[in-house]
């Protein structure tokens, strides 16, 4: 589910590339005790679309669906993204360090779970 969407058009040249950054919601299924419990998780799509005369010749789309529990941590990972014009191509690029620190807050809301 998309929760939030930011637009950025640029032209070059003859061809207009219009960029989607999405902050989107799903559920992520984790194991704790040999029990399944369900956590909400936020995550990041991009989309560039490459138009030239009004046709559209290329789509480039990345997404990481699970990034973390806390939707304010994503949402600024969306704004670095957008602020920045980061490319689909180089989404991983960017954000990989801080999809791998932000990892531990499922392990955390799994723990907080498992002491109430």
């Amino acid at each position: 589910m998309i929760v939030e969407s930011l637009i950025k058009n640029e032209n070059l040249g003859e061809t207009k590339y219009n960029y989607f950054y999405r902050l989107v919601r799903s559920e992520i299924s984790l194991a704790c005790e040999d029990e399944p419990i369900v956590l909400q998780s936020y995550g990041i799509e991009i989309e560039r679309q490459d138009i030239v005369n009004g046709q559209m010749v290329n789509i480039e789309r990345d997404c990481v669906v699970s990034i973390s529990p806390h939707r304010h941590k994503v949402h600024n990972l969306l704004k670095l993204l957008y602020d920045n014009g980061v490319s689909p191509v180089h989404f991983i690029d960017v954000l990989g360090e801080y999809i791998d620190e932000y990892i531990v807050d499922f392990d955390e809301a799994l723990k907080e779970i498992a002491t109430n």
